[in-house]
């Protein structure tokens, strides 16, 4: 069995234990790491049996997949790692080139809403790669603005090479006053053993909660973003998946005009 995983520190919590051998996953279980949309894809593929997945991505295709329960990445407030980082006031931006993160569909989905339905404004939107090894290259194309995720999120914002940095997270809280869902787990209908391998990431995510303050220190380690900032993110990170999550999920998907059939395992 192939299990998806991200490769941003904001799977740390969930993945962590399984790392360090504190949890074991099933016999012939093993992990793949990629980018969100990546790991989306290969799922779709069949090429995973059970991976995170953006939660837009898991509606388009639940025909193939079914929610695993109890477990999800969202926020009910800031987020601090999906932001459009911008050269001048976001009202200022219709019209204007918006570069957007090739890695996450559901914080585009996001930000196209905001776009319309908030700012009421129509940039011109172009993807772009914007992993971490990506923001010097990027800085070099023409844009007014850019929608980052992840770690590149994280570092990009301790440069403060942008005047205006606008939380996705926070702003559909504002908007909506509810939290947001950007991803979910899955497994494909056919997936053997996949309530096995969901009990170990709960199991997993149950150590990474109780230690977040060493998952923040390797999380520095690795990015370069200062450890009180990891833990900051990490702690306003929320890993369940509550009737609350559900709602506000589809709400997202209803405002976004996606196809809904939640069907948990």
């Amino acid at each position: 069995m192939k299990i998806g995983r991200i490769g941003y520190i904001n799977c740390a919590p969930v993945y962590g234990a399984i790392d360090r051998g504190v949890v074991a996953l099933p016999p012939g279980c093993e992990l793949v790491t990629g980018t969100p949309a990546e790991l989306n894809d290969l799922l779709v593929a069949g090429e995973l049996d059970v991976s995170v997945i953006s939660a837009i991505e898991y509606a388009r295709h639940a025909k193939d997949l079914v929610l695993l329960p109890e477990l999800a990445i969202s926020c009910d407030g800031p987020v601090r790692s999906v932001a459009l980082f911008s050269r001048r006031p976001v009202g200022q931006l219709d019209g204007r080139t918006v570069l957007l993160s090739a890695s996450s569909r559901t914080s585009v989905a996001l930000l196209e809403l905001l776009c319309r339905d908030v700012w009421k404004i129509k940039p011109r939107f172009a993807e772009a790669r914007a992993e971490a090894q990506d923001l010097d290259a990027l800085a070099a194309l023409p844009h007014e603005a850019v929608l980052v995720i992840g770690d590149a999120a994280l570092a990009l914002a301790a440069r403060g090479t942008y005047p205006h940095r606008y939380d996705l997270g926070e702003e559909w809280k504002r908007w909506t006053r509810q939290p947001f869902v950007f991803a979910v787990w899955a497994a494909r209908r056919s997936a053997a053993s996949a309530s096995l391998a969901h009990k170990a990431l709960l199991a997993s995510r149950a150590w990474g909660l109780a230690h977040l303050d060493d998952l923040a220190v390797e999380a520095s380690r690795k990015t370069g973003v200062p450890v009180a900032a990891c833990r900051e993110y990490l702690g306003g990170l929320d890993y369940a998946f509550t009737d609350t999550h559900r709602a506000a999920l589809s709400d997202f998907l209803r405002r976004a005009g996606v196809p809904q059939f939640l069907q948990v395992a």
